[in-house]
């Protein structure tokens, strides 16, 4: 199957979770790697949005199409998310939860719900997973980010 990633140019070839890494996420602590992607470059570019300010869009952004194998994934229903899970900024429960997750390693994908639209989902993809090497970037486009989207 195919999931979406609108990151920076810089980070479009990576695929060890290098800036999650560094920087977290929603569902990751610092120092656990974790590839944020969605199910559709509609949703990647939501999710993006909603984590940056204005001021921090660089000009120089990628929509990176991986193909991941789709047996292979540990689903997650919204009743088995903590109970805080859509708060902003993310709290340190959410963080623990992925990061255990990511740990533990039973899958090399966690399809997760949207923060953003419950009803779709990204996907959590993990490096450190002896599976991860079935990642494969397909494509990596330049992508120019209309502002009026952080206007509105």
């Amino acid at each position: 199957m195919f999931v979406y990633r609108l990151s920076r140019t810089k980070f479009s070839q990576d695929l060890s979770g290098k800036s999650t890494r560094l920087f977290n996420g929603q569902w990751n602590h610092i120092l656990t790697p974790c590839v944020y992607t969605s199910e559709s470059r509609a949703l990647a570019l939501l999710e993006y949005t909603v984590n940056v300010t204005i001021e921090d869009i660089p000009r120089s952004l990628s929509m990176i199409t991986y193909e991941i194998p789709d047996k292979t994934m540990h689903e997650l229903t919204i009743a088995q998310l903590p109970g805080n899970w859509r708060e902003s900024p993310a709290p340190s429960s959410t963080k623990d939860f992925g990061t255990d997750l990511l740990i533990r390693a039973e899958s090399p994908i966690i399809k997760i719900p949207s923060t953003v639209i419950p009803q779709e989902y990204n996907y959590l993809l993990n490096p450190k997973h002896k599976d991860s090497e079935n990642f494969r970037i397909i494509q990596v486009e330049d992508f120019v980010y209309d502002l009026r989207i952080k206007k509105l």
